[in-house]
């Protein structure tokens, strides 16, 4: 141990200690200065600004300054098609040559959506659906329902449309919704040969009101009666009445 400590301290090991530092640190250096001349570290092309430009004249100058590029496509109803809306890296970028642009391009057709169901929907609730599937509102109308702004009808190039049908991405629909007050008249309901209880659900149902109710010949059972005679009666001069009408009614025992 104290030759070690001895063989430490003479000339020998010191030179020997200084070459192996030396040499450590020229490898060091020469390494880092071939890797930053390998990668051209600092140097580059800057990317041009092509968001907004016309797909192919942008195709046009990256191919100019050597760059690669690949193409997705987004359709925007509002924008002309082929324009470039995105670009990745981003303008004034670095890059070296041969590299990868990736271009996002306005499509010249809109995909099909399908009609999302909307029928017993309320207004807002429809135009909230409708923006979410990319599709437009077009015009409102208004028909007889008891229910206020409930989807009624769903129109296309005035056609109706049922939930699923295939639509450009970005057509304009329109939309046939209830005006709160419902019919004015009602179609009078068939009511002879029911059942007492089976009558006044068919004029509930109806819209309309049970007048009076009177029995002919022995009725010990009144939901074993049925219906002999109404008033009104539907025929052929008279098949509708205003909505809240009374309705007569003519009872029987049913044997």
């Amino acid at each position: 141990m104290r030759k070690f400590f001895e063989y430490l301290k003479t000339k020998q090991f010191l030179v020997n200690l200084g070459l192996a530092i030396g040499s450590v640190i020229l490898i060091t250096v020469v390494a880092f200065f071939s890797l930053d001349l390998y990668t051209r570290h600092g140097s580059g092309i800057p990317i041009p600004q092509l968001e907004g430009m016309q797909v192919a004249d942008a195709t046009k100058l990256l191919d100019q300054q050597g760059f690669h590029y690949q193409i997705d496509s987004v359709y925007i109803g509002d924008k002309a098609p082929g324009t470039i809306v995105q670009q990745d890296p981003d303008a004034g970028t670095n890059v070296k040559e041969d590299r990868t642009i990736y271009l996002t391009v306005v499509t010249r057709q809109a995909p099909p959506v399908a009609l999302p169901d909307l029928t017993e929907s309320n207004y807002r609730e429809a135009i909230a659906t409708i923006s979410n599937y990319g599709l437009k509102m077009g015009d409102t109308t208004y028909k007889p329902d008891i229910a206020r702004d409930r989807v009624l009808e769903v129109h296309f190039a005035g056609q109706v449309l049922k939930p699923g049908s295939k639509l450009p991405k970005g057509s304009k629909i329109d939309l046939v919704l209830g005006d709160g007050k419902g019919a004015s008249e009602v179609a009078i309901p068939e009511l002879i040969n029911l059942y007492l209880d089976e009558a006044k659900f068919a004029i509930k149902n109806s819209g309309l009101v049970l007048g009076a109710t009177t029995y002919t010949g022995t009725v010990t059972d009144s939901t074993k009666a049925i219906v002999i005679s109404q008033f009104p009666m539907k025929s052929d001069s008279l098949s509708k009445v205003s909505i809240g009408t009374r309705i007569n009614i003519t009872l029987t025992q049913k044997n």
